[in-house]
C-alpha cells in the first residue's frame, strides 16, 4: 500500500541551502499540486534561495536537473507525472526519467528529490498530488527528502 511505512518527517533547517526545483508541465492539475507541496516543504524548512524551472514533460526532467546541479544548487527537486496508457511508452519514460535523475544525483553528488508520480490512472495521480482530498503529498515529501539528504551531505563534508 502506498504511504505505508513512511517515517515521520522531522523539521529541517534549510535556511542556508540553495534549491532548484524542476517541474513538468503535463497534467497541469496534478503538477500544480506537486509544485505547491514542494514549495510548502521549502518554506517550512526556511529555504529562501529557490529557483523553479518548468520542463515540457517528465522525460525532460533529468537534463534540467543536471543543469541545476551543474549550477551549484545544494539540492534538486524533480516533479512530474507519467500515467500508464495502452502502449509501452509508460515503461520507457519511467525508466528513462528514473535512470536520468539517479545519474544526475550520483554524477554531481547532489541529492535529487524524486517527486515523479508513475500511476495507472489520473485518479491515482490526483490522490498523491497534495490536492484537496488527496491522501498523500508527494511534492512535499520529495522536497523534504532532498533537503534532508543535502543536510546529511553537508554534515559529512564537515566530518
Amino acid at each position: 500500500m502506498s504511504g505505508s511505512g513512511q517515517p515521520r518527517l522531522e523539521r529541517l533547517d534549510g535556511s542556508r541551502l540553495r534549491v532548484g526545483v524542476v517541474a513538468a508541465r503535463w497534467h497541469a492539475e496534478v503538477m500544480d499540486g506537486l509544485l505547491a507541496g514542494a514549495e510548502r516543504a521549502l518554506v517550512a524548512a526556511g529555504v529562501d534561495d529557490v529557483v523553479v524551472a518548468r520542463a515540457p514533460g517528465s522525460f525532460e526532467l533529468p537534463v534540467v536537473a543536471q543543469r541545476l546541479a551543474q549550477r551549484g544548487y545544494d539540492a534538486v527537486v524533480a516533479l512530474g507525472v507519467v500515467v500508464r496508457g495502452g502502449t509501452p511508452h509508460f515503461e520507457f519514460v519511467c525508466r528513462a526519467v528514473t535512470d536520468g535523475l539517479s545519474r544526475v544525483a550520483l554524477d554531481f553528488g547532489v541529492p535529487v528529490g524524486f517527486g515523479v508520480l508513475t500511476c495507472d490512472n489520473d485518479a491515482q495521480a490526483r490522490d498523491r498530488a497534495g490536492l484537496a482530498g488527496s491522501t498523500e503529498d508527494k511534492g512535499y515529501e520529495a522536497a523534504h527528502a532532498a533537503l534532508a539528504t543535502a543536510l546529511v551531505l553537508r554534515e559529512l563534508a564537515r566530518a
